[in-house]
């Protein structure tokens, strides 16, 4: 039996992913280093240490403690919560499943984003919340899933992963869990290791529903 649903924030419940890439788009341009945007949707799911490590082992640039520092703060400073919209119908389908199921947030995302995002449409929803800046290794490891597992206090047969990054799924399986894939950025193939895939948010609210029916 189903105890508990844990959450993607970015792609899942939030259509955020466009301001999140261009944010580090020209916070590495600002650096000096030239970032294809669709790299950034790719790398989709890391956290903040993750993304600069992928950046510069693909564009093969030194590493430094200060890149570290510097790209990611530039990058908070440049994404705006205000352009973020929830996807149709999630709000209130999450209030319905917390009436049904323990929810957990799992996001590669700062905290201060997550929580500005969450408190401004998921309010109350969360039993608990993952961010980025909670496990020094992000998504595809499965530190942050193990974490909102422990937290929950169910057992990984109790829950139902909805991610919608390849790095997200690949984490997700990583630590033992059931995965659906949504594919709201990518093309389903590249969400080929998930457990199951919709084609969109209707069919993963009729899914999720099914589980209680």
């Amino acid at each position: 039996m189903k105890k508990a649903l844990i959450f993607d924030l970015d792609g899942v419940l939030v259509d955020s992913m466009y301001f999140h890439a261009t944010a580090w788009k020209t916070s590495f341009k600002e650096a000096g280093i030239e970032v294809d945007i669709r790299d950034i949707f790719e790398m989709e799911g890391a956290n903040d240490r993750g993304i600069v490590e992928r950046v510069l082992r693909k564009e093969k640039h030194v590493f430094s403690d200060d890149i570290f520092i510097s790209v990611p703060a530039r990058k908070h400073e440049l994404f705006n919560v205000d352009h973020v919209k929830p996807f149709n119908g999630m709000e209130k389908f999450l209030r319905e499943m917390h009436e049904q199921f323990h929810l957990a947030l799992v996001s590669g995302s700062d905290r201060d984003a997550v929580e500005k995002m969450t408190d401004r449409f998921y309010s109350g929803v969360f039993d608990v919340i993952i961010s980025g800046n909670d496990v020094i290794r992000g998504k595809p490891f499965p530190d942050p899933y193990l974490k909102a597992v422990e937290m929950l206090c169910v057992k990984k047969e109790e829950c139902i992963v909805i991610e919608n990054a390849p790095l997200g799924v690949e984490a997700a399986k990583n630590a033992g869990l059931f995965c659906v894939g949504l594919p709201t950025y990518v093309d389903a193939a590249h969400l080929e290791y998930a457990d199951r895939i919709v084609k969109d948010h209707a069919e993963l609210q009729g899914y999720l529903r099914e589980l209680y029916s």
